[in-house]
């Protein structure tokens, strides 16, 4: 069974896409079978691993999305058909990562990335509209996958709905990006109280605050603001027992870079290798943290 986690904060603006679709990227890198979940109507996360471009030429296709997923059917195409039921396996995308090289008997030789991703599109706010009875679908669908895959990692929207408590269903851990400025902390009690009334309600599933990762994803996380903002979010971790991961994610304009070209961060052009090598240590300290194992 996979290990699936939430990347969550009622902030917005604090990097949950950017830790995701690099901690997706890099689990591929270690050939560890993951799967990439786009759980926000803004889709940000599909362009981050699919790149603009090619996000672009999916929607022009008309293929299914996580939409999908929560509608429970895949609706008729061309004017013609019916609607069918839905399988989750003709919404994912096979091997959408970066192609592995390696060395061997003097050869380069090539292996296929080992990243899927279940895209999402605008579409999936009309989930919101009627929510009704879809707490539970994406759980369902990832059921049917769960097996073919070591990790699964789910990119959240930064606003309490039903798209919350679908990625609390699916769910083991939840991850918290913070980014170190001002308001830091508004968003974490209310994940705190999101998180206890979902268990309160549902005491058959269970699911937990896995870490805190401060995103210093601007050289104003550096000053005396940022500072006493960490100050603030470590209080209110010390009070909730909430871990923080000792690894951090530094300023970098390599991160959007990758963003726009769909590819892992050290793959960008011109990256500074003391970034990649912040961000593997943070990447392993989570897997880590998890049990993810990978070669």
């Amino acid at each position: 069974m996979a290990i699936t986690v939430s990347f969550i904060n009622m902030k917005g603006g604090v990097g949950k896409t950017t830790i995701t679709s690099q901690l997706a990227h890099a689990a591929d890198m270690d050939d560890l079978r993951v799967l990439a979940v786009d759980l926000d109507p803004q889709s940000n996360l599909s362009q981050s691993v699919m790149g603009v471009h090619g996000y672009v030429n999916h929607l022009r296709g008309k293929r299914p999305t996580i939409a999908q997923v929560f509608d429970e059917y895949i609706p008729a195409g061309g004017g013609q058909g019916s609607p069918r039921p839905i399988d989750v396996n003709e919404v994912i995308l096979r091997g959408v990562g970066t192609h592995k090289y390696y060395l061997s008997n003097g050869k380069i030789e090539r292996t296929p990335s080992t990243l899927d991703l279940l895209p999402s599109r605008l579409e999936l706010s009309r989930t919101l509209k009627n929510p009704t009875g879809k707490e539970r679908r994406l759980a369902k669908a990832l059921a049917q996958v769960s097996d073919t895959y070591d990790l699964i990692l789910i990119d959240c929207a930064p606003t309490e709905s039903i798209l919350t408590d679908a990625a609390y269903f699916a769910s083991r851990h939840v991850i918290v990006p913070v980014k170190p400025e001002f308001m830091a902390t508004i968003g974490l009690p209310l994940l705190a109280r999101s998180i206890q009334e979902f268990q309160i309600e549902n005491n058959d599933h269970s699911i937990e605050i896995t870490g805190l990762i401060f995103n210093h994803s601007s050289t104003y996380s550096d000053g005396p603001e940022g500072r006493r903002s960490i100050a603030e979010v470590q209080e209110q971790a010390l009070q909730h027992g909430w871990h923080i991961f000792g690894s951090r994610m530094k300023y970098s304009a390599s991160y959007p870079r990758a963003a726009r070209d769909g590819t892992r961060l050290g793959s960008t052009s011109n990256v500074r290798q003391d970034v990649v090598q912040e961000f593997e240590q943070l990447k392993d300290e989570i897997f880590g943290r998890l049990g993810v194992k990978g070669e």
